[in-house]
Formats: C-alpha cells, sequence, structure tokens
C-alpha cells in the first residue's frame, strides 16, 4: 500500500514539532468534523439557502411565464452545486491537515494546507474558555488569551472565534464530545496554574 506524503510526514509525534519533554503527558488529540467546519466556517449552509432563495424565484417565474423557461433553472443549480463543491472541499482539506493537540502544559494547534503551523499555546497563557455546542454534536471551544498576547485573525482562521476581529480567540472548530473537552481543559489549566478557567 502506497504512503500519502503530506507536509506533517517528519513530525515525530503526531500533531506536535518535536517530541514530548519529560514529564509532559499528552491528554487528547481531535480535529475537526469536516461537516460542521463546512457548515459553519466556510458558509455552506448560507450558500444553500441563498441559492434556494434564488431558485425559488426562477422556479416561480417560469411559473407566471416571465422567465424564459424551466430550463433557466438549470444554469443556477449548476452554479449552486460547483459553489458548494469548492467550498466543501476547502472544509475537507482543511480539516484533514488539522490536529489539535491538549497537554498538561500546553494546547497545540497544527493547521495550515498551503502553509502548515504549529502553534503552542502555554496553559497559563489561557485566561477563559468558552463552550458553544451545536445540534449536530459538534462543537466550539475558544480561548480567551491573557494580555498582552494577541493572535492573527487572518493567520488562524478558521480557527478563530467567529466575529472577534478586534481581539482574536484561537479556537477548536467542530470537535466532537466538546463537553468532554472542555472539562479536560479546565482541569489541565487548573493542575498547571492553579486557577480555574470560567
Amino acid at each position: 500500500m502506497k504512503h500519502r506524503l503530506t507536509a506533517h510526514d517528519d513530525e515525530p509525534v503526531k500533531g506536535l514539532p518535536a517530541p514530548l519533554p519529560v514529564g509532559e503527558t499528552l491528554l487528547w488529540q481531535g480535529a475537526p468534523e469536516t461537516r460542521a467546519l463546512a457548515m459553519r466556517a466556510y458558509g455552506v449552509r448560507a450558500v444553500l439557502i441563498y441559492f434556494a432563495c434564488v431558485v425559488a424565484l426562477r422556479v416561480a417565474e417560469a411559473s407566471t411565464g416571465e422567465f424564459a423557461g424551466w430550463a433557466g433553472v438549470l444554469p443556477t443549480l449548476a452554479l449552486a452545486a460547483i459553489a458548494v463543491a469548492i467550498l466543501a472541499g476547502l472544509a475537507w482539506l482543511n480539516a484533514r491537515e488539522t490536529l489539535y493537540t491538549l497537554t498538561d502544559q500546553r494546547l497545540v494547534l497544527r493547521f495550515g494546507v498551503a502553509l502548515p503551523m504549529t502553534v503552542n499555546i502555554p496553559l497559563g497563557k489561557i485566561e477563559a474558555a468558552d463552550l458553544r455546542q451545536h445540534r449536530d454534536g459538534t462543537g466550539d471551544i475558544a480561548f480567551r488569551l491573557a494580555r498582552p498576547e494577541r493572535v492573527s485573525w487572518l493567520v488562524f482562521w478558521p480557527h478563530v472565534r467567529p466575529w472577534h476581529w478586534g481581539q482574536p480567540q484561537p479556537c477548536l472548530r467542530g470537535v466532537r464530545e466538546p463537553e468532554r473537552i472542555a472539562a479536560l481543559l479546565r482541569q489541565a489549566v487548573a493542575a498547571d496554574t492553579g486557577t480555574s478557567v470560567a
């Protein structure tokens, strides 16, 4: 069986740029769900709603004779299919190349399709964490970093909390079992810093 070469083949430990130091323990690793990323980060749901409205309008026009036949609906459907396929493909690539790692000392985000990068966030720099659960069983866990620490919204997207441009917050997007992960994080921060994360 052929091995697929990736940008992460040289990782000594999957998801980490170097082996874990002595005394550091791996607590959890996970990645975003492709569907969750596609729907919420890449806006597939919004695109589907938009095209559904356009198709409904075209169908209404066709039924009243104000539109040049039902054939005019087909280009709109084709455009919708192309747009959704592109966005879903980007979400799949991003989910495939992303790995979140929680240890008892840090949170590591490895992400990036064209420009892979790995970011270490020491647990002591996490001031607060917000959990948002979704109906599909996934959730987002956003982190507010202690000042003056900052991240670039553009560099981290889509692994940032939506609509927080002024003070971007790194975010574990579309992860399964978000409550369990949030609990692990709270315990790890408390053990590492002696303080609790709200």
